[in-house]
């Protein structure tokens, strides 16, 4: 059987990032890949009315169950990853929900970290509960604290690494052993902010891997999108659930620009490292600053660890100021030139915000007294998370010396 257009051939990730899942049209001969909008397609042989004749069916025949854009970006993502197949999912916490519940039952356990994004903070402690779903929530950085965590009826591990907000790491191959070991069926990985360029956590044991695709891999802050990337065989059982059935499906437009966006990620990342290094040491230095998370620098607590398991440090970082956090955020609202007062993170511009501890604690993460006292020790009063884009980093140290 002949490999499909598009496929990869063992490339090099910067040529699978530009090639994989794309090919030139036989029609038009269009190089780049065509828009395709259409929600119906004519099928080539008579199918069944419900989504589920279609699993057999390699053409397409509505678009909430697939469409040619969101299968190349699939296409080019399991390339990226290493894995099998990848389902894309109309934003980062439709993917994430798409794995969480379309694995888990009534009756299950999860583990979650401690501190993660909030997207996931809040679904593990909201929503999970009235689905008879229970969530432990563990500091995996300390791989104890996760055995101690695991149950009979513990059937996932989720992990975030580095964490958002505190740039926390875990070992991702330590842990998923565990897991595996210890009975846990599946071990999911968040992996927004290190991207394919700097881990992949399918060929460290993980069983499925998740992207915000509206951060670095889309990476121009314009297009919203999700991604679940693991073996073929259960993305197709959840592709059935959480696509068809829970309907978050990805936007031919939004995937074509995906597409286009992931085409320069490996130069983006090294762009966006190579800034975010000179900014860290930056602050790290600047006597209005008491600390630096980002897991480049040595000083930064698992370090060992990112060199280890990252290629690339990312351009995410958090930093703590002497002075109180909420004033300096009122002096970068007003006075930030170059980088922008906003959240997400990941894009080519560069982003920055104020994560208040009371703040997260009231609204999100909600800890317990102990859990609480850890995060405060490590994030004191709040933290400022800042995305570093691929301007010139002298220009932002620049931008943030001015409201230092």
């Amino acid at each position: 059987m002949t490999e499909k257009p598009g496929s990869n051939r063992g490339w090099h990730t910067e040529t699978a990032a530009v090639h994989a899942g794309e090919f030139v049209d036989p029609a038009t001969r269009a190089s780049s890949p065509n828009l395709v909008m259409s929600v119906t397609f004519a099928p080539e042989t008579v199918t069944g009315f419900s989504a589920r004749d279609e699993q057999g069916y390699e053409g397409f025949v509505y678009g909430r169950v697939s469409s040619p854009n969101v299968s190349q970006l699939g296409a080019k993502l399991a390339a990226l990853e290493g894995g099998e197949a990848a389902l894309c999912f109309g934003s980062g916490v439709a993917a994430a929900h798409a794995v969480i519940c379309g694995r888990l039952s009534c009756g299950d356990h999860l583990i979650v970290p401690d501190a993660n994004y909030v997207g996931i903070a809040e679904l593990a402690r909201d929503t999970l509960p009235r689905f008879g779903i229970e969530a432990s929530y563990v500091d995996v950085s300390r791989i104890e604290e996760v055995a101690a965590a695991i149950r009979p009826n513990t059937r996932m591990l989720w992990l975030e690494t580095p964490a958002n907000p505190t740039m926390k790491l875990c070992d991702i191959e330590a842990l998923a052993k565990l897991a595996h070991d210890r009975g846990v069926r599946d071990v999911a990985v968040d992996s927004t902010y290190a991207t394919p360029i700097a881990t992949q956590p399918l060929k460290l044991g993980a069983d499925f891997v998740v992207h915000s695709l509206t951060k670095y891999i889309g990476g121009h802050g314009d297009a919203m999108g999700g991604a679940v990337i693991g073996r073929k065989a259960e993305l197709d059982a959840l592709n059935l659930e959480a696509t068809v059935h829970f309907g978050g499906v990805l936007s031919p437009f939004n995937a074509w620009l995906i597409l286009r966006g992931a085409a320069t990620l490996p130069i983006r990342m090294r762009a966006h490292e190579e800034a975010a290094l000179k900014v860290a040491r930056f602050l790290e230095e600047h006597p209005a600053v008491s600390r630096v998370f980002y897991p480049g620098l040595a000083s930064h607590p698992q370090h060992e660890l990112a060199e280890r398991q990252m290629r690339n440090f990312s351009g995410m970082m958090t930093f703590q100021t002497k002075e109180a956090g909420p004033a300096i955020a009122a002096r970068m609202v007003k006075d930030l030139e170059i980088i922008h007062y906003a959240v997400s993170l990941g894009h080519h511009r560069s982003l920055v915000y104020w994560i208040g501890t009371d703040d997260i604690q009231t609204s999100t993460f909600r800890h317990d007294p102990d859990q609480l006292r850890r995060y405060r020790d490590y994030a004191g009063d709040g933290v400022f998370r800042l995305s570093v884009g691929i301007e010139n980093p002298d220009d932002l140290i620049a931008d943030l010396a001015r409201v230092l």
